[in-house]
């Protein structure tokens, strides 16, 4: 049973700010308290502070709180510019070093700002370079540049590890402060110095930032309508109704296969890959869920909508596939409904939800970790495919696709 409620669940790659984060969407709720002063909040805290102490503590690590007002303190009143501080942000950075603090990339604190960016990114238009980041073993690292986006032309592949922003260092730097140095105005520039693996030096790639717009889903036809080509570059909020519709159009040309293009989609909301799984695959699991507790532990159905559950299909895989994009792949490899050619996946098998905090932040928490139909963890392993094929830079640059092309010969041997 697919669980649908008000927190929906998140499998993707964060991106805490507009300008790079492309592939996501939540539900919002703006709260409309007023911001009161940093001291009124504090007597707040520390006012149920002592109602607590008077109920029994049955956690087992109690928490005490008197460093951190004692430290605040000594800020308040000793910090040479301590009338300059905006005491708002010292909280904003105190949760943030908290959640941080997990060693979890994929759980974070969004200031108000940042929420609502993270919201207004999976609708309309972005200006940026295209891009999603995450941190990895304490570096920036990309994991995939949107399709057609002005990172993706410039050159920037998965996995490149960011080191220099604009020529400044970049190692030591937040996601959150790399972000900030990337994002800017259409028509800007921004460069980056990348680590490639297998390239010897660093690279520096200039790119120019644009207006980003987000389609989830793309369709076209192959060898003189003989194949269906879907590309689906995330899950967001509208990504299964525009599927179908997608399909509406497909099914009238009666294609001999479909080919599903999942490269560079860095995941989006689990409901939303159990229901693109469900157009292929009739009466089964789709993906497990494992929480902090055993009895929690949900497996995730198809909703018996299999519209096309008998056209041989071929998924498209490589490094910037992530989270929910590979929940399909791993479903559809598991229950031998797809063929899957490209390059390993990400690797990310976590699942997250956002829960709406004060004045407008939210906290985007891993509450589960998930595994495929045959019980697989992609955790740091990602999808294997069953026909690996690389896309080298030259191939972009000279417009060539040899994955695509791979995926249409294995269809013609297929469909004989």
């Amino acid at each position: 049973m697919i669980k649908r409620n008000n927190n929906k669940l998140l499998v993707f790659i964060f991106i805490p700010l507009v300008t790079l984060l492309l592939g996501w969407s939540i539900a919002y709720q703006q709260y409309q308290k007023r911001v009161y002063s940093l001291n009124e909040s504090i007597k707040n805290i520390k006012e149920k502070q002592e109602q607590l102490k008077e109920k029994k503590d049955t956690s087992k690590n109690p928490i005490n709180l008197d460093l951190y007002w004692e430290t605040f303190s000594v800020l308040d009143n000793k910090y040479v510019k301590g009338n300059d501080f905006d005491r708002k942000e010292i909280v904003y950075g105190s949760i943030k070093g908290m959640v941080s603090s997990l060693g979890d990339p994929y759980t974070a604190f969004m200031t108000p700002k940042e929420n609502k960016d993270f919201h207004d990114s999976l609708h309309g238009e972005l200006q940026g370079i295209g891009a999603e980041l995450t941190m990895k073993e304490g570096v920036i690292t990309v994991v995939s540049p949107l399709k057609d986006s002005p990172a993706s032309k410039a050159g920037l592949q998965p996995q490149d590890i960011i080191i220099e922003i604009n020529h400044e260092d970049a190692i030591g730097l937040t996601l959150e402060e790399s972000v900030l140095k990337i994002r800017g105005p259409k028509g800007s520039k921004v460069i980056l110095k990348v680590i490639r693996k297998d390239v010897e030096e660093p690279l520096e790639i200039e790119i120019k930032r644009d207006i980003i717009t987000l389609d989830s889903v793309s369709t076209e036809f192959k060898e003189d309508n003989k194949y269906a080509y879907i590309s689906i570059n995330q899950f967001g909020d509208t990504t299964v109704e525009e599927f179908d519709k997608a399909l509406d159009e497909v099914l009238l040309k009666k294609p001999k296969g479909i080919i599903l293009d999942l490269r560079f989609n860095g995941g989006g909301y689990l409901d939303g890959a159990v229901d693109i799984v469900s157009r292929f695959i009739e009466d089964n699991v789709v993906v497990i869920i494992r929480k902090r507790l055993e009895k929690d532990n949900e497996i995730h159905f198809t909703t018996g909508n299999a519209r096309i559950k008998d056209i041989p299909v071929v998924l498209l895989i490589n490094k910037g596939s992530a989270s929910a994009s590979e929940i399909v792949a791993g479903a559809m490899q598991d229950h031998k409904r797809g063929y899957i050619i490209g390059e390993q996946s990400f690797g990310k098998g976590t699942v997250q939800e956002v829960v709406n905090l004060s004045n407008g932040a939210s906290l985007r928490v891993t509450i589960a970790e998930w595994y495929t139909p045959n019980n697989r963890s992609i955790t740091e392993k990602g999808i294997t495919p069953d026909l690996e094929i690389k896309r080298t830079i030259e191939d972009y640059e000279a417009d060539k696709d040899p994955q695509l092309d791979a995926a249409i010969e294995y269809l013609d041997k297929k469909v004989k």
